[in-house]
């Protein structure tokens, strides 16, 4: 069965564990300078974009492509996790320890605050959109919708990326990922503003200064990601693997 294993600070301080933490920097700054970036530039150009189905659609194409870029750059260094629930959900499955995936945290965070921060400058001060439940939908309908749509997205990167059944995928896996985050940004974005990632808006709470409603985008994302890795690792992978340091 895989194991959760809680690691050790010689193997989570190792030089490949310092090269995965400065790549999940880096790719996730990228992703949400892309991101958050198309957002503001959809605002900058309309006088109401969050009701504006053409902006909807450009922000989860934006979304989706900086999301295959960033997973792409990151594969072979990090994996491309690029997201604190994506790193949960493989530390659940087995798939990474949990003292290196809190690093990973640590590095997303970062790299999302660093982020809007160089949006807010290079922009002349523009307004950094945060994620928001929208109208109607109340913060347990945002926490659920969170919960299924980042289900989805870790299903498919231990579907296409971390099983070992997969075969050689090449650029199938991130372009599938980026897929699913692009959809799913279409089917929840005017409800829950369609996350699926803590990083993502955790950097624009940060910049902006407004936390409000921010738990749903940790409960949502970590409970649906959690989710996806117990029901792949302990359903679908094989079994027959080294187990990680500290295994229990």
């Amino acid at each position: 069965m895989p194991a959760i294993a809680v690691g050790r600070l010689d193997d989570s301080f190792s030089i490949g564990s310092l090269k995965a933490y400065v790549a999940e920097f880096i790719s996730t700054l990228l992703f949400v300078f892309a991101g958050v970036g198309s957002a503001i530039a959809y605002n900058k150009l309309t006088a109401d974009a969050a009701l504006d189905p053409a902006g909807l659609v450009a922000v989860a194409i934006c979304h989706g492509f900086a999301l295959f870029v960033a997973v792409s750059i990151g594969a072979n260094i990090s994996g491309g996790h690029v997201n604190p629930a994506v790193t949960f959900g493989l530390a659940v499955g087995g798939q990474i320890t949990l003292l290196t995936g809190l690093f990973y945290w640590i590095a997303q965070l970062l790299g999302s605050i660093v982020a809007c921060y160089l949006l807010v400058f290079v922009t002349g001060g523009l307004a950094i959109p945060i994620h928001g439940v929208g109208a109607g939908v109340g913060a347990f309908e945002g926490v659920v919708m969170e919960i299924v749509i980042t289900f989805a997205l870790v299903y498919t990167v231990y579907a296409t990326a971390a099983d070992p059944k997969k075969g050689s995928l090449g650029t199938i896996a991130p372009i599938a990922i980026g897929f699913i985050v692009g959809a799913n940004i279409l089917a929840a974005g005017p409800f829950s503003g369609g996350s699926m990632n803590p990083a993502r808006s955790f950097g624009p709470a940060v910049a902006s200064g407004n936390f409000s409603g921010i738990w749903i985008y940790w409960v949502g994302p970590l409970i649906g990601g959690g989710l996806a890795g117990l029901v792949y690792a302990y359903v679908f992978m094989s079994h027959e693997h080294a187990p990680l340091p500290t295994d229990f």
